[in-house]
């Protein structure tokens, strides 16, 4: 897929306030400072369509960007921030676990897992809750150009033996991405535009 226009269109922290344009939106949340924004901006080619910031907990609305004029980038608050108030924390569970359970155009959630750590309680908890919750998705981890090739494939297979030990039948499919170095730019965008034409296809939109 060729990214020839991508520009923002609203942010506000309600679901029912979000577009209602019946055009299926792919969602991006993760842990703060996962490298959400950067992988944003390197997917869609434009520097500054996301706001990237060294501060945890940047994003703090729903945001949604209209790709090609046909469908939705969503950027997500991140789970688990270290640097605001719990009162601030339980606003943005709020709003994120509506957007998830509530908006009908959500096709897909990516979740953004960094790399270079080992598999961490608060996205395995995530993971589980998208699980439960019936929401398609699948895992990006960012941040590969930061560890060896043989560290990847070790930490994606913690991942994958942590669920399979929690009950999942098998790994979700999951990207391997850089924004630095471009990595799985071209897999991720096929994968969306492959469930798009799936979607128009079959009128499911």
């Amino acid at each position: 897929m060729k990214i020839n226009t991508a520009e923002f269109i609203i942010s506000n922290s309600e679901v029912s306030k979000c577009p209602k344009d019946p055009l299926p939106e792919y969602a991006f949340i993760g842990r703060s400072n996962v490298g959400k924004s950067s992988l944003i901006n390197m997917l869609t080619n434009h520097k500054n369509l996301a706001k990237t910031s060294g501060k945890p907990g940047k994003t703090q609305l729903i945001n949604h960007f209209k790709i090609n004029s046909n469908w939705f980038l969503v950027d997500l608050p991140g789970y688990g921030y270290a640097r605001v108030s719990k009162k601030t924390k339980e606003t943005f569970q709020k709003f994120i676990t509506d957007y998830f359970e509530k908006r009908e155009q959500l096709v897909c959630a990516f979740v953004l897992i960094d790399i270079r750590h080992e598999a961490q309680k608060i996205d395995l908890e995530f993971i589980t809750y998208l699980g439960e919750t019936g929401v398609p998705f699948c895992i990006i981890f960012t941040k590969a150009d930061k560890i060896s090739r043989g560290k990847i494939d070790q930490h994606v297979a913690a991942y994958r033996k942590a669920l399979l030990a929690n009950n999942w039948e098998e790994m979700p499919q999951y990207f391997v991405t850089s924004s630095t170095e471009e990595t799985g730019r071209e897999p991720l965008l096929e994968f969306i535009d492959q469930v798009n034409q799936d979607l128009f296809k079959n009128n499911s939109l």
